[in-house]
């Protein structure tokens, strides 16, 4: 099937290996009660996204049937092995993508202006193909969007690519020149990277901005960014005894990246922030974040991280507001 590109940035960690503990399932609905209470207090061809996805299995399904809230529709694709093309300036919103299957999708956008809200995925990506599930870039210099998405169900071990690379939520091609704004987005338990947006840094030099975004227990790291002008915001990253262990924060040369209102709970089993990759150092400042101190900070190639404002090492790592805990409540965008 289709499948997004990797760059040759390489990683010298070992293959992946889930921790022992709590099933993720357990883990997933023990975060959405906690964010609840705080409210309180493609091998089957290529689709564009404006198609009606009949082939690929879709229905629409009324939120209110199901306990949601919203008052429009949302659609339910089949993962098929199919991949779903977003053109420039065009919304995909509003899917939720059925991975019970056992097969894989592939979201792809690399025009410009594009804008990716209120998607679910339910249940574990269990095909094995190692790709991307999201392969983007906005190639124009415009401003794209994702907002509003849940991948909180994961990847398994499983991987049949010959890259050797597990399933990655989101990948930023290395012609990245524009910006592309990730808000409320939850991602859980991949077997790859959570945001992998370090490639532009090597080539089209473009922005990312991570905000009021939750990501845990995925491999490699959680926020992977590389380019000036690039940052982390009101966001949280958490890993536990169970699912994979990656590092929080990863910075790729040039830099300079921003964290600024974080929450890094790394609980020992990954470093916090990690500057610096492949013989290349890179800046990273930290604002008012607390990192584990357990996890910590380390500085490759002539890196450096600065910590300034109230920075300390007492992290309590958080579902942000507004930010999806399940398939259905992304989908409907009742959160």
């Amino acid at each position: 099937m289709a499948q997004n590109p990797r760059t040759s940035e390489t990683d010298t960690t070992p293959k992946a290996t889930r921790n022992s503990g709590l099933s993720r399932r357990s883990y997933v609905r023990s975060f959405a009660a906690v964010a609840t209470a705080a409210a309180t207090l493609g091998a089957a061809g290529t689709t564009s996204a404006e198609d009606d996805y009949e082939e690929s299995g879709t229905t629409s399904v009324d939120p209110e049937s199901t306990g949601g809230t919203a008052a429009e529709d949302y659609e339910v694709i089949e993962a098929a092995g199919q991949t779903i093309t977003i053109g420039d300036g065009e919304a995909w919103e509003n899917k939720l993508i059925d991975m019970t299957t056992g097969q894989d999708i592939v979201i792809t956008a690399h025009g410009s202006e594009w804008t990716v809200r209120n998607i679910g995925f339910k249940g574990e990506n269990t095909s094995g193909t190692g790709s991307a599930t999201f392969g983007i870039s906005d190639g124009a210099g415009g401003t794209s969007t994702v907002e509003n998405v849940y991948l909180g169900d994961g990847s398994s071990d499983g991987n049949g690519n010959p890259n050797g690379h597990g399933q990655t939520a989101f990948w930023v091609a290395p012609d990245h020149s524009g910006h592309i704004d990730f808000k409320n987005v939850n991602i859980q338990g991949f077997a790859d990277n959570a945001i992998y947006a370090s490639a532009p840094g090597n080539s089209g030099g473009g922005t990312i901005h991570i905000d009021s975004c939750f990501a845990a227990n995925c491999y490699v790291s959680h926020y992977r960014l590389a380019t000036e002008g690039s940052k982390v915001t009101n966001s949280s990253v958490y890993v536990d005894n169970e699912g994979y262990a990656g590092r929080g924060i990863w910075a790729w040369s040039p830099g300079t990246v921003e964290v600024e209102d974080c929450q890094i709970e790394m609980n020992g089993h990954h470093t916090a922030i990690d500057a610096g990759a492949n013989g290349q150092g890179t800046n990273v400042v930290l604002r008012n974040t607390d990192y584990d101190a357990d996890g910590g900070i380390a500085e490759h190639a002539g890196s450096s991280v600065q910590l300034e404002d109230d920075t300390g090492t007492d992290p309590e790592a958080f579902v942000p507001a507004g930010t999806p805990t399940s398939p259905e409540e992304a989908a409907a965008g009742s959160n």
